[in-house]
């Protein structure tokens, strides 16, 4: 897990909004293979800089466990069938596309991955996810 400090950030990515941001290509292209890199922060750099300033937490990719849910932040199920063959057909070949979520404390909201977390769900494999949280400190 990274610790990371959010200062300058946008606030485009609120909890409280459905705002969709547009990643990079080649975030895009990390997170659609799996490829991550570390540290992670510097990874989702692009990610990170829309967030309110704040201290956050980053990890993963790691699986989310059965049962735990995941809050769309965009329409639900995908429309595009098409993304989410070419996702299942990934997942089947042995790629871990990973998904993006933020967690608000209450919740774990999809900011990017709708289409892999339902070819996940129609492989029936736990879904591969990077977590960003709020740092709450203990005051």
């Amino acid at each position: 897990m990274e610790q990371v400090t959010i200062s300058g950030g946008t606030g485009f990515l609120d909890v409280n909004k459905r705002a969709r941001a547009e990643l990079p290509q080649a975030l895009r292209i990390a997170l659609a293979t799996g490829q991550l890199r570390r540290p992670l922060a510097t990874t989702l750099g692009p990610v990170l800089d829309l967030l309110v300033d704040g201290d956050y937490r980053v990890s993963g990719p790691e699986r989310v466990p059965d049962g735990q849910s995941l809050t769309p932040t965009d329409t639900w199920p995908p429309s595009d069938e098409a993304r989410v063959g070419y996702y299942r057909t990934a997942i089947r070949t042995g790629h871990r596309p990973v998904a993006v979520v933020l967690g608000d404390g209450e919740r774990e909201l999809i900011l990017d991955g709708h289409h892999k977390i339902a070819a996940y769900r129609a492989e029936e494999i736990a879904p591969a996810v990077v977590r960003i949280a709020q740092a709450y400190s203990a005051s």
